[in-house]
C-alpha cells in the first residue's frame, strides 16, 4: 500500500511539473525582434517609417487584421482555423499520408497557430520541433483569441526579401495600407509567407500568378467572393519592384526615434509606432510650399527652411516640416531638424515685452517711446533702416519692429525680468544667467526654437480664447509645450505658476499691433479685401542675416516659419519679412481661419489719454481721447511731455516772472519733447517748436533745462575710430541739436575751439586716443559738457 501511494505521489509531482511547464511554455513576449519606427497622421495614414535595426522592414504588430487578408490566409493556410485548438488533426494526418506516399515532404500540416510558434522560435524544422510547436500551439490558443493569433501571424510572417509582416509588405509592394488593398492584391500577399521567394520581380512570376488565382477560386467556391469579383481580381497585375515608403515627415520620425528611449523607460509596453496629431494632407501641402520656396532661395545660397503649424486650442502640431528633404544633396543638410534647433529669434520676442509692459502699466498702447541714437553701457543698438523717428507710439514701434525703442523699453522693464518671464512662458533654451544676454535679449541675443516660440504664441492665443475660464490671466494651465502625439493628456510642463503674468487685455492689444504689420509685397492693399485673412504676425532677422523668422497667429492656428542655413552661414537678403513671411502667408492660405479674437471688454478699463503722446492725460493735455486699456494701465504715469509754457502778451516770446509781469503773461500748455527726440521727430511730424525767449529774459535762464543736447557721443561713450585704407586715422561724426534752429553752436574740445555750426549741428573729428570733454556753447552762453573716450588705435599707445 505504501509503495502504491509513493508511486502515486511521484505521478502527481510529475504531472504537476508537466502542467507548470505547459503553462510557462509560452513567453510573455513571443516576438522580440526589432521593429521599424512608424509614424501615422491623426487618421492612421502612414507618414514615414524607417527600416528596423536588423535590416528588415518590420512594422509593429497591428491588432486589427484586414478582413480580406484574414479570409485569404485562412482559406490558403488553415481552413479549419476557427474550429481547432491549435492543432488540426485532420490536416496533420493528411500531411503524414502525403509525405509517406511521396517519400518526401510535400505538405506540412501546420496550422496558423503552429506557424506563429515556429516564427517566434526560429528553430530547424524537425519532427521533434514539430511536436514542440504543436504543444505550444495548444497553449497559445488559451492565451490569445483567434484574432490575436491572426494579428501575430500577419505581423511576423515573411513576405520576401527583407519584408516582414503584412503592413510592411502592403506598403513595399503596393504603396498603400493593407486595408486599402483589393482582393487580387490581398490574395497575392497571402500566398507569399508560404513561398516568400515568389515575389522576386524577375523570377517565379507564373508560379505566383497561378497560386494567387487558385486562392481566388477557392474564395469563390467557399462563397467569400462572387464570380465577377473573382474574375476581376485575376486580371489585376502582380506586384513589381518594391516601392519606397512615404517620407512625408522624416524629421518628426527622427524626433520620435530620439524620444522613444525615454518613453520606453516610462512605459515598457511602448511600441515603435505612434499616431501623431498631424494632418497628412496639410503636411504634404506645407512640404510642397517649402520645396517651392527652397528652389527660389537656393539661388542666393539659402539652403534650408522649416515650417510648423499648431492648433491653438490644443497645442497639437498639424504640420511639421523640419527642413527641406534632399538626403542625396549634402549641401542641404537635410538631417538637421530646424524646428528643434536653437537659433537666434531676432525680433520675435518684442511682442512679449510689449504685452508684459502693458500688463504692468509701464506703457500704454500708443504711448510715445524714444527712438534716438542710444548707447547703454557700451551697447549701441541700431534700427534696421539705420534711421530715427525721435519718438514713436509703442504699438507702431512693435508693428515696424524698431530696435532702439525695444531696447529702451527693455531697459525700463529690466532684462532680468524678461529673462524670468520667458522661462515661465515655456522658453527652455535660455540656460545662461540674464547678464549673459543683457539688453540684446530683445533683439535675438539669446536662442530659442521654432517649436517653443510657436508654442508660446499659441498659449497667448489660447488665453484670449478662454479668458473667462482663466479669469483673463495667462495661467499655468495655458502654458504647455506643443505636442505631436495623439492621445497625450495635457499637463502643464512648467511648474512655476505664471498667474497674472500677462492678461487678456495686454495680449489682445499686442495682437492688434501685430496685425497692422504690412504684408510682404502687398503694401497694405490686402486691407481693402473683406475676404483677406486676419493674422497677427511678427518677423525676425538675426544678427549677420543668419536666420529669417515669421510667426503668425489666428484664433485657430499658429504658423511658424524659419529660413536660413543649417550651418549658420549668413546671406545678404536673408531677412524675415522677405523670406519667411511669404512662406507663412502661403501656408495660411491653406488654412480655414474664422472669426477674429473677441475684444476682452471685461479685462479692459477706460481712461483718458493724451492724443499727442499716448500717455494718461494730465490737466495740461489740450486734446484727450477716451480709450479702453489693460487694467494695468490704471498704474501708468501722466503725460510727461505737456508742460505749461509762459508767453508774453503777443504769444511770440517765452518769458519768466523775472522779466515779465505775470499779469501780462499767457500760460499755454505745450507739447515739448527732449531736444534729442525733437531733433528727429520734427523732420517726420508736424511739430510746433517752442518760441524763443524774450531778449530781456535770457539772463534769468540758469535754472531752465538746456535748450540743446549732444546726440553723439553720449556721456562716457568709448569710441574706436578705425584707420582708413590710406593709413590715416578715420573720423567720428559728432552730432548735436538745438531747439532754436537758427541758433549758432560753438564747439570746443578740451578747451580748444573747433568751430561753429548753424541749423545742422554736425562736426567730423578725429581726436587722439584718450579721454576728452566736448563743450558746446550757444549764442546765449548756455553750455553743455560731455565726457567721452577714444580707444587707442592699433599701433598707438
Amino acid at each position: 500500500m505504501s509503495a502504491w501511494l509513493l508511486k502515486r505521489k511521484w505521478w502527481l509531482i510529475a504531472a504537476t511539473i508537466l502542467l507548470i511547464l505547459y503553462i510557462c511554455c509560452i513567453p510573455s513576449r513571443l516576438f522580440t525582434t526589432p521593429t521599424s519606427f512608424v509614424i501615422e497622421d491623426s487618421n492612421g495614414e502612414l507618414l514615414s517609417a524607417t527600416i528596423a535595426t536588423d535590416g528588415q522592414w518590420r512594422f509593429p504588430i497591428d491588432k486589427q487584421v484586414p478582413e480580406k487578408f484574414a479570409a485569404c490566409i485562412v482559406a490558403y493556410e488553415d481552413k479549419r482555423f476557427y474550429r481547432h485548438w491549435g492543432v488540426d488533426v485532420l490536416a496533420l494526418g493528411r500531411a503524414i499520408k502525403q509525405n509517406m506516399s511521396s517519400r518526401k515532404v510535400v505538405s506540412g500540416g501546420s496550422t496558423l497557430t503552429m506557424q506563429v510558434i515556429r516564427l517566434s522560435r526560429n528553430k530547424q524544422r524537425t519532427i521533434l520541433q514539430k511536436l514542440i510547436e504543436a504543444v505550444m500551439a495548444t497553449r497559445l490558443e488559451f492565451s490569445y483569441s483567434k484574432k490575436g493569433i491572426l494579428s501575430l501571424y500577419a505581423g511576423n510572417a515573411p513576405f520576401g526579401g527583407n519584408v516582414v509582416g503584412l503592413e510592411a509588405a502592403s506598403w513595399r509592394y503596393y504603396g498603400r495600407s493593407a486595408t486599402q488593398l483589393s482582393w487580387g492584391e490581398t490574395a497575392a500577399l497571402a500566398v507569399l509567407p508560404n513561398s516568400p521567394a515568389l515575389v522576386h520581380p524577375g523570377r517565379n512570376r507564373q508560379t505566383l500568378l497561378r497560386k494567387r488565382n487558385q486562392l481566388l477560386e477557392r474564395l469563390w467556391h467557399n462563397e467569400t467572393i462572387d464570380s465577377v469579383t473573382c474574375q476581376l481580381a485575376m486580371l489585376e497585375p502582380l506586384p513589381d519592384q518594391p516601392k519606397a515608403l512615404p517620407q512625408d515627415a522624416p524629421h518628426l520620425l527622427d524626433r520620435f526615434r530620439k524620444d522613444y528611449p525615454a518613453q520606453r523607460a516610462k512605459d515598457k509596453q511602448a511600441v515603435t509606432r505612434i499616431k501623431t496629431t498631424l494632418d497628412a494632407s496639410l503636411q504634404r501641402n506645407v512640404s510642397s510650399i517649402i520645396e517651392r520656396y527652397h528652389a527660389i532661395y537656393k539661388a542666393n545660397g539659402i539652403n534650408n527652411a522649416a515650417a510648423l503649424v499648431l492648433d491653438v486650442e490644443t497645442g497639437d502640431a498639424l504640420a511639421y516640416v523640419g527642413n527641406v528633404y534632399h538626403p542625396e544633396d549634402p549641401e542641404t543638410e537635410s538631417h538637421v531638424d530646424i524646428i528643434q534647433a536653437p537659433r537666434s529669434p531676432g525680433s520675435t520676442l518684442k511682442p512679449i515685452l510689449y504685452a508684459a509692459m502693458l500688463a504692468d502699466g509701464m506703457i500704454l498702447p500708443n504711448a510715445l517711446v524714444a527712438d534716438i541714437p542710444t548707447q547703454i553701457a557700451g551697447y549701441t543698438p541700431q534700427n534696421f533702416d539705420l534711421g530715427y523717428d525721435g519718438a514713436v507710439p509703442a504699438n507702431k514701434a512693435l508693428a515696424r519692429s524698431l530696435n532702439i525703442p525695444a531696447v529702451r523699453m527693455l531697459q525700463q522693464y529690466r532684462y532680468e525680468r524678461l529673462h524670468a518671464l520667458l522661462k515661465k512662458l515655456g522658453i527652455t533654451t535660455l540656460n545662461r544667467p540674464p547678464d549673459h544676454y543683457g539688453l540684446s535679449l530683445i533683439l535675438g541675443g539669446g536662442e530659442s526654437t521654432l517649436w517653443e516660440m510657436s508654442g508660446m504664441y499659441a498659449s497667448l492665443a489660447r488665453t484670449l480664447l478662454h479668458m473667462e475660464q482663466y479669469d483673463g490671466k495667462y495661467d499655468a494651465d495655458d502654458i504647455h509645450a506643443p505636442n505631436y502625439k495623439q492621445g497625450i493628456k495635457r499637463v502643464s510642463k512648467y511648474a512655476p505658476a505664471a498667474t497674472g503674468v500677462l492678461d487678456a487685455g495686454a495680449i489682445w492689444y499686442t495682437f492688434q499691433a501685430m496685425e497692422e504689420v504690412m504684408r510682404p509685397g502687398e503694401e497694405l492693399l490686402w486691407q481693402q479685401f473683406s475676404s483677406s485673412q486676419r493674422v497677427a504676425w511678427k518677423t525676425g532677422t538675426s544678427f549677420g542675416f543668419r536666420d529669417g523668422w515669421a510667426i503668425g497667429v489666428t484664433p485657430q492656428y499658429v504658423v511658424g516659419v524659419w529660413v536660413g542655413n543649417a550651418d549658420g552661414e549668413g546671406r545678404p537678403g536673408l531677412i524675415g519679412v522677405s523670406t519667411a513671411a511669404p512662406v507663412m502667408f502661403d501656408i495660411f492660405r491653406l488654412l480655414h481661419t474664422g472669426n477674429w479674437f473677441t475684444t476682452p471688454y471685461d479685462k479692459l478699463t477706460k481712461i483718458e489719454v493724451c492724443r499727442q503722446s499716448g500717455y494718461r492725460a494730465s490737466e495740461l493735455c489740450p486734446e484727450k481721447d477716451s480709450i479702453a486699456v489693460p487694467l494695468g494701465g490704471l498704474r501708468s504715469g501722466l503725460c510727461p511731455y505737456h508742460q505749461l509754457v509762459h508767453l508774453d502778451h503777443t504769444g511770440q516770446w517765452r518769458v519768466t516772472a523775472d522779466c515779465e509781469p505775470p499779469s501780462q503773461m499767457q500760460h499755454v500748455p505745450w507739447f515739448i519733447l527732449p531736444p534729442a527726440m525733437e531733433f528727429y521727430y520734427r523732420t517726420r511730424h508736424n511739430y510746433q517748436a517752442l518760441p524763443p525767449y524774450k531778449q530781456a529774459c535770457l539772463a534769468t535762464l540758469s535754472q531752465e533745462k538746456p535748450p540743446m543736447e549732444v546726440i553723439y557721443p553720449r556721456p562716457n561713450t568709448r569710441i574706436y575710430v578705425p584707420i582708413e585704407i590710406d593709413g590715416k586715422p578715420g573720423e567720428a561724426v559728432f552730432t548735436a541739436t538745438h531747439r532754436n534752429t537758427a541758433e549758432k553752436i560753438y564747439w570746443h574740445m578740451d578747451d580748444h575751439y573747433l568751430g561753429e555750426t548753424q541749423e545742422f549741428h554736425q562736426m567730423a573729428l578725429h581726436p587722439p586716443a584718450g579721454k576728452h570733454v566736448l563743450t558746446l556753447v550757444d549764442e546765449q552762453g548756455v553750455q553743455v559738457h560731455v565726457a567721452f573716450e577714444i580707444l587707442a588705435k592699433k599701433g598707438e599707445d
